[in-house]
């Protein structure tokens, strides 16, 4: 790529778009983590057909603060951006 040479809009725009698939790739690896770790935290036995009823409040606990931590991030995100406009 060091061959290639682009306008500065078009450098800008390259630049957005790599920033925007980066803070992506970033929340996908945070939902991987945090459904791994609710997993393993709350299930622990073999599940069957349901899950038992301390897996069902620790599950339902740990995805409530998992979309808290979502929305935290999110709200992180756009105040980031509004500050970088």
């Amino acid at each position: 790529m060091d061959n290639f040479k682009f306008d500065e809009a078009t450098q800008k725009e390259l630049t957005t778009f790599l920033e925007r698939e980066q803070a992506q790739a970033r929340v996908n690896s945070t939902v991987h983590n945090l459904t791994s770790m609710c997993w393993d935290k709350c299930v622990t036995g073999t599940p069957g057909s349901r899950f038992a009823r301390g897996e069902e409040s620790c599950l339902l606990n740990c995805v409530d603060r998992f979309m808290d931590t979502s929305l935290f991030i999110i709200k992180t995100i756009e105040g980031q951006r509004s500050q970088q406009s």
